[in-house]
């Protein structure tokens, strides 16, 4: 999966999956016996052209058997996506795991499934975008709907709006959207505002929560809170698949958000309980942005992989001296010292009332107004 590599210097660095991997097998997580690690195979085209179109994918083709000749105006060979022999056959790995994913909660082999190398949530059906090539969430909600499932809901909590998934879909009432971001007058994409409901024959199935720049975890999780488990237990969902990118911290380099490691693991497991409360237990998880590698990826990651399994991590927890001592010999960097970054974790329930003074609250009610009729729901009160 670590083929997936747009080379030296890029913010998408395939030393994320490695090194969540291994955090991961140091906290004994991937050798739990109700837990198995499967490799996925490359999406066959067939499978890619469920939601993307034979001319996108041709087009990945060529470009990742000549990547000296780029196709910008499908987004390959982008300073964002730049061209790479293989490109192909690495972002269909990444596609196929999530495919495997929705294969196996189809089948009933899994409740839960991670693919935390997916989660490229900016492709579209004919464009390659913001590091994203194929879109392996999409693929794994279509796969769900083809399978018998009747209603998909996805959560997608990346500092970036999840646009290309939204996009996807924009026209299916069969699949909730549902975008936690920074806003996009201060990040790319630029989009994901709470006007942006879904298409004339899907309104209310496209959900977008713009945060102001700065916000932290009291205003992340009271946002949260406040929109997504009433629109999950109004939709009804059969399967939630939701998208962890954990650029939202407070650390990353590419985002303006104030998250702690803490927030992210307190996200994930509220993800987690919708799925058990709604659509019994089956949830599908994964990865996405995310470009602080080695303090901030793989713990919040690990926790993510934590959750899934049922053994979630405490945050005091020390992080494994095996895991460092790897980051410190490979990397010459130090790394955090516990699973979390010991903050108070506290938010503000809705309940207690509509502050128009705060601009987190200015962009809740903004989202409830949008959608939240369109569920049968009261924008003030539900």
């Amino acid at each position: 999966m670590t083929a997936y590599n747009f080379g030296p210097g890029h913010p998408m660095a395939p030393e994320r999956m490695d090194l969540t991997a291994r955090l991961a097998r140091s906290l004994g997580l991937l050798d739990l016996p109700h837990v198995s690690v499967e490799a996925p195979e490359v999406a066959s085209d067939d499978e890619l052209e469920t939601v993307h179109s034979p001319e996108f994918v041709a087009a990945v083709h060529r470009v990742s058997e000549d990547p000296a000749s780029p196709d910008e105006s499908r987004g390959l060979g982008t300073d964002d996506d730049p061209a790479f022999l293989g490109m192909h056959e690495a972002a269909a790995r990444l596609a196929g795991g999530s495919l495997l994913a929705a294969a196996a909660v189809l089948d009933g082999s899994a409740l839960h499934a991670v693919n935390f190398g997916g989660g490229l949530h900016h492709a579209s059906r004919d464009r390659a975008s913001g590091f994203c090539i194929y879109n392996d969430s999409a693929l794994a909600i279509q796969r769900l709907l083809d399978g018998g499932i009747r209603r998909v809901a996805y959560i997608d909590v990346d500092a970036h709006h999840g646009d290309g998934t939204e996009s996807i879909f924009w026209e299916d009432p069969r699949v909730l959207t549902i975008s936690l971001h920074e806003s996009g007058l201060t990040l790319f994409p630029g989009t994901g505002f709470a006007n942006e409901i879904g298409g004339p024959q899907a309104e209310g199935s496209a959900v977008n929560v713009a945060l102001p720049s700065g916000t932290g975890d009291a205003g992340w999780l009271r946002a949260f809170h406040a929109v997504v488990p009433q629109l999950i237990g109004a939709f009804a969902p059969e399967v939630i698949v939701s998208q962890h990118g954990c650029d939202s911290h407070r650390t990353d380099p590419l985002t303006h958000l104030n998250l702690s490691v803490d927030g992210q693991r307190e996200a994930a497991t509220a993800v987690g309980n919708l799925a058990a409360r709604h659509c019994g237990n089956r949830w599908i998880a994964t990865g996405g942005g995310g470009y602080n590698v080695m303090d901030v990826v793989p713990r919040s990651w690990s926790h993510l992989i934590a959750i899934a399994a049922g053994r979630p991590v405490p945050l005091r927890t020390p992080v494994p001296e095996d895991w460092r001592k790897y980051v410190d010999e490979k990397f010459g960097a130090a790394t955090p010292g516990l699973m979390g970054d010991d903050v108070e974790l506290w938010w503000r329930s809705w309940e207690v009332g509509f502050d128009p003074n705060d601009a987190v609250d200015r962009t809740v009610m903004a989202t409830r107004k949008a959608v939240f009729p369109l569920h049968g729901l009261d924008p003030w009160f539900d």
